[in-house]
């Protein structure tokens, strides 16, 4: 019996959330802890046989007389009240409490995904055993048979991080910035989740972060007892093999994404691996979806996909990144951020049309009106938006479709909504 099914053993579990991490934890307690009692909730019933359930708006309610609640991502707990002795945990908790591999986990506001994928092209370039799970897409409980012998490269939400009681061996923390404050009690709340990734590490541990504006302020708040590599946008400065590394993919253009190279080397170095293997594979490296993908040239406009830019800081990272940027479309779920910075920026850049969504995009381009040498257009929806990009953006320009918002008063998460606008992008490009 390994650690984590001893640990299970005979508990009663409620697993909270059916979505897919929750189908995966369901999968892997009923096939390796027999004994374990199992009760599934949400919020809709997922009609899976032969368990008992809690289902509706009320079924966070249910939590009492439960060893273990096993929380899936993105269900919110603010002013949720849990019950006295009952334990709430996640699988990420479980598998670095219980794994027994060495765990690289990668979080932030933004980069997580292209840097926990650095990291693994680096070890795979290497030929180290290795997994990549977490946030990516694959639940962690799923590949946690094959792990033994194996580093884990974890990328972590701030979701999979806020209940956790053990931290990575070595933390990768790339920046912070308000986002996800609707699951939160605010910002204070958001930036506690993230802390998790080295609130449990010890001195032997090593917390390498982004030495940059808000992250850097916050940590030095924060009691932390990990060797910390600071790594900032010029981390680059006196080493010419990260000078050559930062400009030697052009997938990973822009200064925030040298950094992200940075990241992935510095943890890589930490595990031993040598600089050529680091090299080749951030060569290797072939780009990710809805992060600064170019979706192609169509009549004679060069389109970018960069759905997952969910905060304004990002998307102003971008257009420095692409430097030609005529058109930016931008807007979705209005969540309380401050855009006042954002606004700003966008008024004295060199960005010609802004191309606003509901609901963010139309009170950015009201806060914008008036502002000279800006075309201005409030789109009722994408192929409202994508349309316009055609008509407005000069030959030979690049549009940028960069949210700076979330996707959910429309969408069901980025990855939709970046679909659309691709499929947008190319029925227009043949037709109008």
């Amino acid at each position: 019996m390994s650690a984590l099914t001893d640990y299970l053993a005979n508990k009663k579990i409620l697993i909270l959330g059916m979505g897919r991490e929750g189908r995966s934890s369901l999968q892997y307690i009923q096939t390796h802890v027999p004994s374990a009692q199992i009760t599934l909730a949400d919020r809709n019933d997922p009609h899976i046989d032969g368990f008992d359930g809690f289902y509706g708006a009320d079924y966070l309610a249910h939590m009492d007389g439960f060893d273990l609640v096993l929380k899936s991502p993105g269900i919110p707990f603010v002013g949720i009240d849990v019950p006295q002795g009952v334990e709430v945990t996640c699988q990420t908790d479980l598998f670095v409490r219980f794994g027994g591999c060495v765990c690289v986990g990668v979080t932030g506001t933004k980069g997580k995904t292209t840097t926990s994928t650095l990291i693994h092209e680096i070890l795979q370039a290497a030929e180290v055993p290795n997994v990549l799970a977490g946030n990516i897409g694959v639940p962690v409980l799923d590949v946690i048979d094959d792990c033994a012998g194996k580093i884990a490269v974890l990328e972590l939400s701030c979701h999979q991080l806020e209940f956790m009681r053990a931290s990575p061996h070595i933390a990768v923390f790339t920046n912070l910035y308000p986002e996800h404050l609707d699951h939160y009690d605010g910002f204070a709340g958001y930036a506690a989740a993230k802390m998790h990734i080295t609130l449990h590490q010890t001195e032997d541990d090593c917390l390498i972060y982004g030495d940059v504006d808000g992250l850097r302020e916050y940590l030095a708040g924060q009691p932390i007892r990990a060797q910390t590599v600071p790594i900032g946008y010029d981390a680059d400065r006196d080493d010419p093999f990260l000078q050559r590394l930062g400009k030697c993919n052009a997938r990973l253009v822009g200064k925030h994404n040298a950094q992200n190279t940075f990241f992935a080397a510095a943890a890589a170095r930490r595990l031993g691996i040598p600089d050529e293997a680091i090299e080749r594979g951030v060569r290797s490296f072939g780009g990710i979806e809805h992060r600064m993908e170019p979706v192609g040239t169509f009549r004679g406009i060069r389109f970018v996909n960069d759905s997952i830019a969910t905060a304004p800081e990002v998307v102003l990272l971008e257009l420095e990144a692409l430097g030609d940027v005529d058109t930016l479309l931008f807007g979705g779920l209005d969540r309380g951020l401050d855009y006042g910075a954002f606004v700003r920026a966008l008024a004295q850049s060199n960005v010609r049309n802004l191309i606003g969504l509901p609901q963010t995009g139309h009170a950015i381009c009201d806060a914008l009106e008036g502002t000279a040498g800006k075309t201005l257009c409030k789109a009722a929806d994408m192929e409202d938006a994508v349309r316009a990009a055609y008509r407005l953006t000069e030959t030979g320009k690049t549009c940028l479709f960069s949210p700076a918002a979330a996707s959910y008063n429309v969408y069901k998460n980025f990855e939709e909504k970046g679909r659309h606008f691709k499929e947008l992008v190319r029925k227009y490009g043949v037709h109008e």
